[in-house]
Order: structure tokens, then C-alpha cells, then sequence
């Protein structure tokens, strides 16, 4: 763990994860335990699954180790994956025998905002909910 900034006005925390299947309980752990810690329990079900939704997401379609970041700044939080893949995902609409494809459409519904971008690693991929 490594806290970045601590502050008036924002408090940033993150995580390096190895690539296992166990980083996605412990990715939802670390976010129920920060934004309990920030007073934040309102929005800690939507910021739960969809991290892991991301971290799932990064163990199926990159490699290596997988990064967390979660920080907060005048009621607004925003979580971060980053991964080793350089393939940035695409919204569609999954058919209904499809296994996959339905991640992206929950961020797009549940995050007011949401994004990718390449990074020097890889991409990293994030969303914000408002916490107030």
C-alpha cells in the first residue's frame, strides 16, 4: 500500500495487486475499507463492484501486476485500474447468450464519468461517482 497524498481537499491511496484471481476480493476489500475510512459507505456498493469489474477485466485481457487507486476530492471519488494491456476496451451492447461483455455497460450506467487512457505500462482504466 502506498498512500500518495493525504490532505485538505484530497486524500489519494493505492495498491500494486498481483495478477491472481484472488486480487479481486482483495481489490473490493481495499475499497470497502478506504471509502469506510473516508465516510464514504454511500457509494462503497457501486465503487465495489465495479472495481472489480475492472480488476477482473485486467486479470482476463493483460498482464502482469495491476495497480489500485482510489482518491477523493471535494465529493467526488475516482477509482483507477491500470494494467500491462495496451488494448483499450470498447463499449458494446452484449447479446443475451453472451458470456462477457457486460462490464463496460455497468461503469457506463453506474459512473457519472468514465475513461481509458494508455499509460508508459500499459492503460489504466477509471471511473468517478459522486460521494455527497
Amino acid at each position: 500500500m502506498v498512500r500518495l497524498i493525504e490532505g485538505p481537499g484530497i486524500q489519494v491511496w493505492s495498491w500494486r495487486l498481483p495478477s491472481s484471481l484472488r486480487s479481486v476480493a482483495r481489490a473490493r476489500r481495499l475499497t470497502r475499507e478506504r471509502l469506510s475510512a473516508w465516510g464514504m459507505e454511500k457509494v462503497t456498493d457501486v465503487a465495489e463492484l465495479l472495481v472489480s469489474e475492472l480488476v477482473t477485466n485486467a486479470l482476463c485481457h493483460a498482464r502482469g501486476p495491476i495497480r489500485l487507486a482510489l482518491s477523493a476530492t471535494e465529493g467526488m471519488l475516482r477509482c483507477e485500474v491500470e494494467d500491462g494491456g495496451t488494448v483499450l476496451p470498447r463499449l458494446y451492447n452484449a447479446h443475451e447468450d453472451d458470456e462477457g461483455g457486460r462490464g463496460l455497460c455497468l461503469l457506463d450506467m453506474l459512473a457519472c464519468c468514465w475513461g481509458a487512457a494508455r499509460t508508459a505500462n500499459g492503460k489504466v482504466m477509471w471511473f468517478e461517482l459522486p460521494a455527497d
